[in-house]
């Protein structure tokens, strides 16, 4: 198309500025054709200005009306804009509304302002007192981070054993003094982005800088969060074979506890180099009491190094203890937009991965009317089983997910007629399934006239943790669930949690299947789009006694998928 014709055209077919009553209303008062000349000479200039300016954003939008809106089409513009309005809506954008920060290298990590751009809009906005504790949290990685003289000085201390005559560790509980959470993640990439979002809560919490051992791929997938600051435990750390730890050794919050009353346990504190928390989804009563530690007992008074062993979600645990209750309902009033906001800070895929994500989602998911996520997580083994397909055909069609087929074809539709359009898009280990309904909707026609297609990225057939290449795979299919628009996902399946989590979709969970049968009902609606805790404490911390903590509070419940579990909901 040409530009130049098309601005030539508005130059010299410009349509009157006034309706015909005005015109003859000014004609009878003698006023229109004394003034004629000065005013076209007037407009002609004021159209002229405003071609000029509008000029960018008109080529850019030629140039590339089939590609998705990014950050990068407004950067230019952004340096050569005198005014700025569309520019800086979409910058503010771009930092989803004061989560993030600029002032990162856009070109090493994409996604960090890219990503917002893959999504139609955010699903929870961050809160004022959220993005001030954010910005704080920053500036104390960037004080206590390794590199700092801070954190040369924690680790030497730690590796000597210092004590100072009293007994007590230097100066770990001097005003300014930097603490530590090393977070030790472990099983599957989707259990290590719930362990990260919840260890990540819990050192902003008690501010301390959180560092992830680097025994995992996170390193390799994610780009780092934290401007100027890495969160990467280094190499040389005194403690070595973290993975290895477990609630057995010394250090262990489990013995502090068993060791007497808060004076003992604080006594012990004081004398390990370290304190070690084993939060395993199958962890002992006495490792959860950890949940309602404030940590004024005794964490605070001679642990300025916490180690954390966990697998999972254990956010809604936070929200049971009293003493973080205030912080929590200021950070998130909406109790069902945690994982999503912190996930959205936090997880940036790298350019590599970013590149599968977008490249997929670019070439079958883009241009369709509709987009529709299905993930399959077996837990029976990698053999494909019909009762699981069955499931998972039974749950589209009783909530009008898919369309349903017709045996006899229908009438040919006329040439060049609009048909509604969707991509499903399903993930999981093994292809029979995703072949299965594709070949469904490839043979028949649908009876509502749409056009399905069915597409899935990959199928390794066996789960391969740890693996750099297989990770990355793992948090691509991930992101272009979220970036769907409804979403179907298996019970238990914490890489479903991810996904329908950044999405911000609250997803229909299908129940896990009991004895090699179809679930009656196969599939519900979740009441909220955060995870499942697996392995919840039942204990009430004010209380100090046993109870169904899933009823202590309006905003803490049980999971659909799992009824001992624990979630987050927001109370209509």
């Amino acid at each position: 198309m040409s530009l130049e014709g098309v601005v030539g055209t508005g130059l010299s077919k410009r349509p009157s500025q006034q309706c015909p009553d005005a015109r003859r209303a000014e004609a009878q008062e003698g006023t229109v054709e004394q003034d004629t000349g000065p005013w076209i000479a007037r407009k002609k200039v004021t159209a002229l200005a405003i071609c000029l300016v509008a000029l960018p954003v008109l080529m850019t939008t030629v140039s590339r009306r089939d590609a998705p809106w990014t950050a990068a089409s407004f950067w230019q513009l952004a340096s050569t804009s005198t005014r700025g309005t569309i520019t800086q809506s979409t910058h503010f954008r771009s930092l989803l509304g004061g989560l993030l920060v600029p002032g990162f290298d856009e070109r090493s990590c994409l996604s960090r302002y890219h990503s917002a751009f893959y999504r139609k809009t955010m699903a929870r906005t961050p809160s004022a007192h959220l993005i001030k504790r954010l910005r704080e949290h920053e500036a104390l990685q960037r004080r206590c981070g390794p590199g700092t003289e801070a954190y040369r000085s924690a680790a030497a201390r730690l590796r000597s054993d210092h004590r100072n005559n009293n007994g007590t560790d230097g100066d770990g509980d001097s005003p300014g003094a930097c603490k530590y959470l090393v977070l030790v993640p472990y099983r599957g990439l989707g259990n290590n982005i719930l362990a990260v979002a919840s260890a990540f809560l819990y050192a902003l919490l008690t501010d301390r800088a959180l560092l992830l051992d680097r025994e995992t791929s996170l390193g390799d997938v994610l780009c780092e969060p934290f401007l100027g600051a890495s969160w990467l435990l280094p190499q040389s750390f005194p403690i070595k074979n973290l993975q290895n730890l477990t609630g057995e050794v010394p250090e262990s919050y489990r013995h502090l506890v068993q060791s007497g009353g808060d004076g003992a346990a604080a006594a012990a504190a004081s004398r390990r180099r370290y304190v070690f928390v084993d939060l395993d989804h199958s962890c002992t009563y006495h490792d959860k009491l950890f949940f309602c530690d404030d940590e004024r007992r005794f964490l605070r008074r001679g642990a300025p190094w916490l180690l954390m062993r966990t697998d999972g979600y254990f956010v809604p645990a936070l929200f049971l203890n009293p003493a973080y209750e205030g912080e929590l309902h200021r950070l998130f009033p909406r109790k069902d937009a945690v994982f999503y906001l912190l996930a959205h800070y936090l997880f940036h895929p790298t350019n590599k991965v970013w590149g599968l994500i977008t490249r997929f989602h670019d070439a079958y998911l883009k241009n369709s009317d509709d987009r529709l996520g299905i993930q399959v997580r077996v837990f029976d083994g990698d053999t494909p089983f019909q009762h699981i397909l069955d499931q998972i055909l039974a749950c589209t069609s009783q909530e009008n997910l898919l369309p349903e087929v017709v045996t006899q074809e229908p009438a040919p539709a006329a040439a060049g007629g609009a048909r509604r359009s969707k991509a499903v898009l399903m993930t999981g280990l093994s292809s029979w399934y995703y072949e299965s309904i594709r070949w469904k909707y490839w043979q028949s026609a649908t009876a509502t006239g749409e056009a399905v297609s069915v597409y899935q990225p990959s199928h390794e057939e066996h789960q391969l943790s740890g693996y750099t290449t297989h990770d990355m795979k793992a948090l691509a299919e991930m992101y272009l669930l979220g970036m769907t628009d409804r979403i179907v996902t298996s019970g238990w399946s914490t890489f479903g949690y991810v996904g329908h989590g950044l999405g911000g979709l609250t997803p229909w969970i299908m129940f896990r299947p009991e004895n090699h049968t179809t679930p009656s009902p196969p599939c519900r609606r979740a009441k909220s789009m955060e995870p499942c805790m697996h392995g919840p404490p039942f204990y009430d911390c004010r209380t100090k006694h046993g109870a169904d903590t899933g009823k202590l509070v309006p905003h803490v419940q049980h999971c659909e998928d799992m009824s001992w579990g624990l979630k987050l909901v927001h109370p209509e």
